[in-house]
């Protein structure tokens, strides 16, 4: 286990009142540490894309703190931004600027936020593109690429910010299945190299073979977590074990 503690969330609570109230979160605590790969696991509206989305704050928590790197980030005093800049989103569609390039898609955060030269900003989006295997479609536009090109560019562009954790929001639920091992490879090859990651997924196979720890949600409410072995081999909860036997 990876000592230090890059996240800690405490007591998060989340409610939407309307109609009727929901609690989307009810009372979260959990910590990520640097290094470390969290796969988030539920059912359909167990609060797994809210509590993600409350970690870089995209999502306001109605109570509760979230510690990022030793600053309760949900304090309002706090500048958010530069806090996000350090924190890479990927979500389940790609959220491209369809009028730029590719290669403008990646380096404008860098240029405008991290005030990278255009050249350096280029070069490493060039890198990385390399990388993903999408070095000729660097001057391509989004509408020419398909699903799974798209979120292994968003991917990157996320990478280009250098962040300190990437957080998944269910990356592959839009894709085309044989799309879906393009971009679980890319993330695979990420989690290789040491990059803490917290992946909200329904890929069971990926949060088996590559989550160091794996969360078990349901009802708004942190009910089990566990190695990947101790979650699938062992499940204790009641929940959890009916989740499993329904996926796998």
């Amino acid at each position: 286990m990876k000592d230090e503690v890059l996240i800690q969330v405490t007591d998060l609570m989340k409610t939407y009142t309307g109609k009727n109230t929901v609690h989307a979160l009810a009372g979260v605590d959990a910590q990520i540490h640097r290094g470390e790969v969290v796969v988030v696991i539920g059912p359909s509206g167990s609060g797994k894309s809210t509590f993600l989305r409350c970690l870089n704050l995209l999502e306001f928590p109605t109570s509760g703190v979230v510690n990022f790197e030793g600053t309760d980030i949900t304090d309002p005093a706090v500048d958010i931004n530069k806090h996000r800049q350090k924190m890479g989103m990927v979500f389940q569609h790609f959220n491209l600027f369809p009028h730029m390039t590719v290669l403008d898609n990646m380096t404008l955060a860098p240029i405008k936020l991290l005030k990278k030269s255009k050249e350096d900003a280029e070069e490493r989006a060039m890198t990385l593109l390399e990388r993903v295997g999408l070095s000729d479609r660097a001057h391509s536009y989004p509408s020419q690429l398909s699903g799974g090109q798209k979120q292994r560019v968003a991917i990157v562009r996320s990478l280009c910010m250098d962040p300190e954790v990437m957080l998944f929001d269910e990356p592959t639920s839009a894709l085309d299945p044989e799309m879906v091992g393009e971009v679980l490879d890319v993330m695979k090859e990420l989690a290789r190299e040491g990059m803490t990651m917290v992946v909200v997924t329904h890929e069971m196979g990926f949060a088996r073979e590559v989550g160091d720890r794996v969360l078990f949600m349901a009802d708004g409410k942190l009910l089990e977590e566990g190695s990947p072995e101790a979650i699938f081999n062992h499940p204790q909860h009641p929940r959890l074990q009916d989740f499993l036997a329904k996926v796998l």
